[in-house]
């Protein structure tokens, strides 16, 4: 496999991660009531914080991670280590 057919593999790859985070956290944050989350008290006062956005973020934090573990394995196996 010529490396233009793994680079374009390895952006489609991508762009499938994050298109299904980022479905995957529209539809948590559809699921979810505005009202549920936590409440985190500060010596200035309280922060709310909707379990919708703890779900968003989350997806986009693992989008995020497996993004950096593919574009790190292509990186060692254009390196020539086997990962």
């Amino acid at each position: 496999m010529t490396v233009l057919a793994q680079t374009l593999q390895l952006a489609i790859r991508i762009a499938i991660v994050w298109a299904g985070g980022f479905v995957f956290a529209v539809s948590i944050r559809a699921a979810l009531p505005e009202k549920l989350g936590y409440n985190i008290t500060m010596r200035q006062g309280t922060l709310f914080v909707p379990f919708d956005r703890v779900g968003f973020w989350t997806c986009v934090l693992a989008a995020l991670i497996v993004t950096c573990m593919v574009v790190f394995r292509a990186m060692v196996a254009d390196l020539g280590f086997k990962p």
